[in-house]
């Protein structure tokens, strides 16, 4: 019997409600994706390039605010858990599959190359912006601030304008 059923969007924005009052009840801060990921790169670089590290004004800035190990903090383990949670729902629905989705005209390297940019973007972009979308636009939102509800109608008003160009990656 295969389950294909998605949960109730509107249990699920609930449900992420919860967790986000949860979350900054516990840890006094919101949710968010691209700290994680900056607490990871530079925890792995201060111990593979110690020396380049401790010259750097970055660092410095990041260590100001960090005393610990950036691996322990609780963002990390938030995506991680995610990663975990999505892998044993995908196989509990039974809709874990590992193949890759793309248009008719679209070769399997120009689908992961462009994967891979957009990932690059959407990195560089967190970090421009100083935070990525679930930070900014959740964690912003659910303070009712207007930065944060200004992020979501650009995290929108963007994906609606450039997905006319990007269409043919995905659809067949």
């Amino acid at each position: 019997m295969e389950n294909n059923q998605y949960m109730n969007p509107f249990t699920a924005g609930i449900l992420l409600g919860l967790l986000l009052l949860l979350t900054i009840f516990i840890t006094g801060r919101g949710l968010g994706a691209s700290g994680a990921v900056k607490s990871a790169v530079i925890g792995i670089e201060k111990t593979v390039a110690t020396s380049h590290t401790e010259n750097m004004r970055f660092y410095e800035e990041y260590n100001d605010t960090h005393a610990e190990n950036p691996l322990k903090s609780f963002l990390v383990f938030e995506v991680i858990g995610v990663l975990i949670g999505a892998f044993i729902s995908g196989m509990i629905s039974n809709r874990l599959k590992f193949t890759l989705e793309k248009g008719d005209g679209i070769t399997s390297k120009t689908r992961i190359a462009m994967a891979l940019l957009g990932g690059a973007l959407f990195g560089f972009g967190a970090q421009f912006g100083r935070g990525c979308t679930s930070g900014a636009a959740l964690s912003g939102m659910g303070v009712f601030s207007t930065g944060g509800i200004l992020t979501m109608f650009a995290i929108f008003g963007g994906a609606y304008a450039f997905a006319y160009f990007f269409r043919k990656l995905w659809l067949n």
